[in-house]
């Protein structure tokens, strides 16, 4: 037993929590207590961290809702790395005197993950790599070139606009759609605005880079994703709930569109029986798009920096 604050580090799915920032300052004051694997269901998840003052949460992969954060009596400060996070009810935390802090970020590197994935799959990287190392045929397929395509970015905040610059690297044309200043964010980066039927309608590739609000839940209908070319491919690694999965999984199921690449899922981890691990035309990989060790250096040396300040009786990065 100890009469130090419980300090829950959760989520550390590649055991690299305490290894990518210096802990040392708070040795003699928190227990840490890390978790390296998802702890469930609401249910399991309060009956681990009943006892927890501190928690560090990675992302959105546990949701702390207000039904959740009721169960935890001895919870005063809530860590997120980055600095949103739709998964925790904020105003109840508020309600419940927790106080909830952000951390910075590294940077762009989802927009990165998204750009390897359309390389990956438009040039059968995956296929002939095991092709090769299963020492089948020397070469099975055609892969396709992007130059020339025209590529469709949804959404022109920071990573689009990173995506619409790695487009016009590869020779493409490139066209947008934005929810606010479309003709303006367009004429500075010299792309087409479009409106969003158009882009679905037109692009080669479509590249999803939202955030995932209220207005942008469900955006991508099934009417959107049915105007698609047939051989088109659809890159989603920002939030899985910003398309219509249902539809999606359809147009994939029936080759109705050409593939796609997909980093987020709606349901994470996403359950093994679901139809995007069979689908021969998706190239799917588990939410890695932030999995970086710069993001994560910045991630946990501001989680530390937190608690620090949060023990000594002030608060960074508080959000409301």
């Amino acid at each position: 037993m100890t009469d130090r604050p419980i300090c829950a580090v959760l989520d550390d799915y590649q055991d690299a929590a305490l290894t990518s920032a210096d802990w040392s300052s708070l040795k003699d004051r928190v227990e840490i207590r890390r978790f390296d694997k998802h702890l469930g269901d609401e249910n399991s998840v309060a009956a681990e961290l009943a006892d927890c003052t501190i928690i560090v949460a990675m992302r959105e992969r546990t949701g702390f809702p207000e039904s959740l954060l009721k169960r935890l009596p001895r919870l005063r400060l809530l860590v997120t790395t980055g600095m949103r996070n739709r998964s925790i009810d904020l105003a109840a935390a508020k309600n419940l005197n927790i106080t909830v802090s952000g951390t910075g970020a590294a940077g762009n590197p989802a927009a990165e993950l998204a750009w390897a994935g359309l390389l990956a799959y438009i040039r059968k990287l995956p296929e002939e790599v095991a092709n090769f190392r299963a020492g089948g045929p020397w070469q099975t397929g055609l892969g396709r070139s992007l130059q020339g395509r025209k590529l469709g970015v949804v959404g022109l905040g920071k990573l689009g606009r990173r995506m619409v610059g790695f487009g016009q690297a590869f020779g493409m044309d490139v066209c947008a759609w934005t929810r606010t200043d479309l003709a303006s964010r367009a004429e500075a980066l010299d792309i087409e605005p479009v409106t969003l039927p158009e882009l679905f309608r037109t692009s080669d590739v479509i590249t999803i880079q939202l955030s995932l609000v209220p207005e942008t839940e469900g955006l991508i209908s099934a009417d959107l994703l049915g105007a698609m070319k047939s051989d088109a491919v659809f890159v989603n690694t920002s939030r899985g709930p910003i398309a219509d999965e249902e539809a999606l999984i359809a147009a994939l199921q029936d080759k109705r569109i050409g593939g796609a690449v997909l980093d987020v899922f709606g349901q994470e981890p996403l359950p093994n029986d679901h139809p995007y691990r069979r689908l021969s035309n998706v190239l799917a990989t588990p939410h890695i798009g932030y999995v970086t060790e710069e993001n994560y250096r910045a991630y946990y040396s501001g989680a530390v920096e937190n608690i620090q300040a949060w023990l000594d009786g002030t608060s960074l990065r508080e959000l409301t």
